[in-house]
């Protein structure tokens, strides 16, 4: 046998085990490199559903209630929220941003700490406090009391995505995860289109109890995420490994196929280092990059759809209604656009084709002078940013290993994505309205051009070094890269085994 070789990482950072021979002969698969009709049989299809119907439903719902609580903002100043509170038309755009900047902030924090406890309490506590938090916007009585209630809703609503995310790759074989993030997602585009229902039917209750329509969309959506973050206390489970849902032969079988597919089936200790190796990958930061750009549109189009369709010569009820089209076909764009990218076992295409159908709609609703034109141009905006930001943001929970590095890669993304709202907040600013704020569209895509120069590396670097890792593996003798499971754990998804989703 030749002397062992190192993987993908340095020499010097190998691990000596004068036991190495004996243990290596125990690892029969790779990870990131399974065979995919290994684990789906009809059991593992059994115990795929069983997982689903745990997850999904809950989870789900959780980020519904969490879109609806930080956009319908956007309904609330249709209804009268910055006139009855006094406020210069800027100060609803700094209210905006003080949301993203409590987000921010709270980010990375809110997934180390998930890590470290349990979901099945961190979640919902979450939801919980952002709950409260949303409620008491309807109690605001001035602009210093709404930009402090904002700032709070941002910090709580911060380790929800994130932690969700991280939930379901240690739940998920990594093909499995981004059908389950779409539709996890697809909550969002649902929040849009119910948001405007309810805004629609909330504003209705304007002067019962001596309170304004705005007020009441944000005390009943409020109350309603209380009601739910209780009951998912009960709902929401915790790690795979102790899965209670789940039978013993089902947990054991859960844990075989994550180990098999990447580090997912193993209790990994926490450690700072794995956090440093996250800074440190390039990857890494073109995730980050890749949603900042989707960001800046995912977020100015939701706070300013009421805004803008009211602009295209609407009344308010009839704007509040007309939002539900749009993020309806935004819905079935993101489920219909990643069933057929899971069957592609494919992300960067769809993510770029959905960049380049955010710029055809901005051009449109920009360049068209008819209403109806324009309309349809919103749509298109919709479908392709919703769907978009549905695949990229399950991109690193599948290439991503290492549990820690996994956790803050997610939140780094979200982290750095989320500047991308701020800017949003910023530039669809009242001195920038004119012609259907036709300057921050034009600025929107740039940013989304930016996103598909993003997509592109991350596709072309990825493909190129799993060429380069096959290349090797080729022209060596197969027993002088076998890992042992500890190597296995501290190389990752430098490991010349482990194979990147595309």
């Amino acid at each position: 046998m030749l002397p062992r070789r190192c993987s993908v990482v340095p020499c010097s950072t190998m691990i000596t085990n004068p036991n190495f021979e004996e243990k290596s002969s125990q690892v029969k698969t790779q990870p990131g490199n399974i065979s995919i009709s290994k684990y789906d049989s009809p059991e593992d299809r059994r115990l795929r559903r069983k997982v689903d119907a745990r997850l999904l439903p809950i989870l789900t719902l959780l980020f519904l209630l969490s879109f609806l609580d930080r956009t319908n903002i956007g309904n609330a100043k249709l209804d009268g929220l910055t006139t009855d509170l006094g406020m210069p038309a800027s100060a609803y755009n700094t209210a905006l941003t003080l949301y993203f900047v409590g987000y921010v902030i709270f980010e990375i924090p809110a997934n180390i700490i998930l890590k470290r406890f349990d979901p099945q309490i961190w979640l919902p506590s979450l939801t919980l406090v952002w709950g409260i938090v949303s409620i008491a916007q309807g109690l605001v009585t001035n602009q210093a009391g709404l930009f402090g209630i904002r700032f709070l809703l941002g910090l709580a609503e911060a380790g929800l995505f994130p932690g969700v995310i991280y939930l379901f790759s240690v739940y998920y074989l990594r093909r499995e995860r981004s059908w389950r993030v779409a539709v996890f997602f697809g909550g969002a585009a649902l929040a849009g289109a119910f948001g405007g229902i309810f805004a629609y039917a909330i504003g209705l209750m304007n002067g019962v109890g001596g309170r304004k329509g705005w007020q009441w969309i944000f005390i009943l959506e409020g109350i309603l995420t209380v009601l739910v973050s209780l009951a998912a206390y009960f709902v929401v489970p915790t790690w795979s490994h102790k899965a209670k849902f789940l039978r013993e032969e089902e947990r054991n079988r859960l844990i075989e196929k994550l180990q098999a597919d990447s580090d997912a089936g193993m209790n990994q200790l926490f450690q700072w280092s794995s956090v440093r190796s996250a800074f440190e990958d390039h990857l890494v930061w073109a995730y980050a990059f890749l949603f900042h750009g989707f960001s800046f549109v995912l977020y100015s189009f939701s706070f300013f759809l009421p805004t803008i369709i009211a602009d295209l010569g609407f009344q308010t009820w009839q704007a509040q209604l007309m939002t539900v089209p749009p993020n309806t076909v935004a819905s079935l764009s993101v489920w219909g656009t990643v069933w057929l990218s899971s069957r592609l076992n494919m992300r960067a295409p769809f993510i770029i084709i959905s960049g380049a159908i955010v710029i055809i709609g901005y051009i449109i609703l920009i360049s068209s002078p008819k209403f109806g034109v324009q309309y349809f141009g919103v749509h298109l905006v919709a479908a392709g940013v919703y769907t978009g930001n549905s695949l990229l943001l399950s991109w690193p929970g599948e290439n991503v290993s290492g549990q820690t590095k996994r956790a803050v890669a997610v939140a780094m993304q979200i982290t750095i994505g989320d500047i991308g709202a701020i800017a949003g907040c910023l530039v669809y600013r009242p001195t920038l309205s004119a012609q259907l704020y036709r300057m921050p569209n034009l600025i929107a895509i740039g940013y989304v051009l930016f996103a598909i120069l993003m997509a592109t590396y991350l596709w072309v670097m990825m493909a190129r070094e799993n060429k380069r890792r096959e290349a090797v593996l080729a022209s060596s003798k197969e027993d002088d890269w076998i890992e042992t499971d500890e190597e296995r754990l501290r190389f990752g998804d430098r490991s010349i085994h482990y194979r990147y989703q595309l």
